[in-house]
């Protein structure tokens, strides 16, 4: 039950409705409206503003904000619309757990399962963006290249949640990442300390906080923010590697596991898979690359889809290393999409006489041969790492799904057939899981900036699992981006800021 204490102009009102206890007190709140400790925190928590500061102080026990449930001190306003909050967080003395937190905060409601999110900083500097899209939900994060900002921003703009972090003499920027979360208003937001450790309290002082409106649907153009990220296909954790503003694409996770190659402005990159600069790869002539590339199944060569020499997608290889790139598909346009595990034969989307199908030729070129021919797209072949099946996806049921094949042709079986658009399909290395792109059914072809679906089920079919939901589609994950021991996927969301 909540036992609600209200105090104003010195009249004192009980009101039981449950454990927890909610103040709305005569001292000054500040921007917010009332404090709480959320679920089962040991010992009780508080919240003291400093009207000369400025500044807010929090006190939080708790176990964890975590998993299905919160236990955590709360300082929090209910709102409607879309609100961002922003904060300067300093923790006070050193700690009892390195995983105390304390951040901003959104949630549906005041229950320990709550939905939410949160921009958190850690006692060890850790920085994620934490959410919980249904009641009772595990939690899942966004970690972030980050340690220690001075201060976080949490923005709610729709259905998307936003973090943007800043040091001393900074701007506030984006540390990539977001995700989709619905909320129905009102909504509360607010800030929050978890001690980690329900025996402690600790302690954490908000100073230069602001509450703002959004700025949404508003007119003007709007810069585009690229951010390269994986996730853990257990724990649907995600973790940034790189975020830019510059427009990237299409990830291919090295064999060895060390780095990871993207596309952007027509030329490849390569990024070490823990984060750090991406450097150009020499492709020589070949300046006008698109998503469609990969790499061999000896880690030693990179297939590419460039259109420098004609205006069409041509399929070339060259050294892993770069270098001249050697012509593969004369005729055109063909876009790569699939390298046979004994590294022989390469499997491609083509238009020809107007359809677009799947082919395959030699690595050392000579004539394709033609593995589909029914009316409408199909696209995306990739090999089954055992070499005996081809995945691809069709549209000649009516809605993009995903589709099996021998590597011959034969044997074309569709393996999803539901409501959404599903695109480009990927065998895990093991051999287990296709994980792929899903978009709304009203999408027509693969679009950029949709929201999207990243997707899961066993490979030969069977029950489909959401990993995550984001804004992406075109360029988010056109081509194989498990990570080799088949942990880990990589890919690319995006995000329209509103200048």
């Amino acid at each position: 039950m909540y036992k609600i204490l209200l105090t104003a102009m010195f009249y004192f009102s009980i009101l039981f409705l449950n454990s927890n206890q909610i103040y709305v007190s005569a001292q000054s709140t500040g921007l917010f409206e009332a404090y709480a400790d959320i679920g089962n925190v040991g010992i009780v928590g508080s919240s003291v503003y400093d009207e000369v500061e400025k500044s807010y102080t929090l006190s939080g026990a708790g176990e964890n904000m975590w998993f299905e449930k919160d236990a955590f001190h709360y300082l929090y306003k209910k709102v409607s619309g879309d609100f961002s909050l922003s904060a300067e967080i300093k923790f006070i003395g050193n700690g009892i757990n390195p995983h105390r937190k304390a951040g901003v905060i959104i949630r549906q409601n005041l229950n320990p399962g709550s939905p939410y999110a949160d921009a958190i900083i850690h006692g060890d500097g850790l920085t994620s963006l934490q959410y919980r899209e249904n009641e009772n939900d595990l939690t899942h994060e966004i970690q972030a290249t980050v340690n220690a900002p001075k201060m976080v921003r949490i923005t709610k703009e729709g259905n998307y949640i936003f973090m943007e972090v800043a040091n001393e003499h900074e701007d506030f920027h984006s540390p990539g990442g977001s995700f989709r979360l619905k909320l129905t208003e009102p909504y509360y937001i607010g800030l929050g300390v978890c001690s980690h450790d329900s025996t402690v309290l600790e302690k954490a002082v908000f100073s230069n906080v602001e509450l703002n409106e959004a700025r949404t649907n508003i007119g003007g153009d709007a810069m585009l923010e690229s951010t390269l990220e994986t996730i853990n296909i257990e724990s649907k954790d995600r973790k940034v590697i790189y975020n830019t503003n510059e427009h990237i694409e299409a990830p291919n996770w090295s064999l060895d596991g060390t780095f990871i190659i993207f596309n952007s402005e027509g030329l490849l990159y390569r990024i070490p898979a823990s984060g750090g600069i991406p450097e150009i790869i020499n492709t020589g002539f070949a300046v006008k690359c698109n998503n469609d590339h990969g790499l061999s199944p000896d880690n030693k060569q990179i297939v590419i889809s460039d259109q420098s020499q004609d205006g069409n997608s041509h399929i070339y290889i060259l050294p892993i290393e770069g270098g001249t790139p050697k012509l593969v598909t004369k005729k055109a346009p063909s876009y790569w999409h699939g390298w046979s595990p004994d590294g022989k034969t390469l499997a491609y989307c083509a238009e020809r006489n107007g359809q677009y199908d799947i082919y395959s030729i030699s690595v050392d070129g000579g004539e394709e041969t033609q593995l589909t021919n029914i009316e409408g797209l199909d696209d995306g072949p990739d090999y089954s790492p055992d070499g005996k099946y081809i995945y691809f996806n069709s549209v000649r049921t009516g809605k993009m799904q995903i589709w099996r094949m021998r590597t011959d042709g034969s044997e074309q079986t569709q393996l999803t057939n539901d409501e959404y658009n599903n695109w480009f399909a990927h065998p895990s290395p093991d051999g287990k899981w296709l994980v792929f792109v899903s978009y709304e059914k009203d999408v027509i072809g693969h679009p950029a900036n949709k929201d999207v679906m990243l997707r899961i089920m066993a490979a030969d079919g069977g029950e489909v699992k959401t990993l995550t939901k984001l804004f992406g589609g075109q360029g988010t994950m056109n081509v194989p981006s498990w990570s080799p021991d088949s942990k880990n996927v990589a890919f690319v969301s995006y995000r329209l800021i509103k200048e």
